[in-house]
């Protein structure tokens, strides 16, 4: 192994894919072969055209991963998140999304995606100043 060397990868390295491809190619021999990631946006604006929130997310082998769901302060308690929501889980079962997952700070919205439909499946306590974060999924409904 002495003729292996570890280094910071270029920009052009990285993007160009190989080392995705090559953990993909090594998927399918257990999984099949899967769609690459595939983006799921949505975003919300007021009557003014303004910006109120949106959530950024993937689906990954039948999976919607939601990194970022996030509502101003203004238009919360207005149904907004909760439509967001929605509208990022139809467009996941039409990219072939069969669940979804999450993460929240205990903080942050918990609550809310107990109310739509998500159960906490895992935390680590203590994440950061004694506050834990919460895993959590749902399976989509055809």
């Amino acid at each position: 192994m002495s003729d292996i060397e570890i280094y910071t990868p270029t920009a052009e390295e990285v993007h160009s894919g190989e080392l995705g491809r090559r953990m993909r190619q090594f998927n399918y021999q257990y999984v099949g072969e899967y769609a690459q990631v595939q983006p799921v946006w949505v975003s919300a604006k007021d009557g003014h055209g303004e910006l109120v929130g949106g959530l950024r997310g993937f689906v990954f082998m039948h999976w919607l991963n939601v990194e970022l769901l996030f509502v101003d302060e203004g238009a919360r308690h207005k149904g907004v998140g909760r439509m967001l929501l929605e509208t990022a889980e139809q467009k996941a079962r039409e990219l072939g999304a069969r669940n979804a997952t999450l993460n929240t700070f205990e903080w942050q919205a918990r609550a809310f995606y107990l109310k739509q439909g998500y159960e906490e499946f895992g935390r680590i306590d203590n994440f950061i100043q004694g506050f834990y974060v919460a895993y959590m999924k749902k399976a989509l409904e055809p």
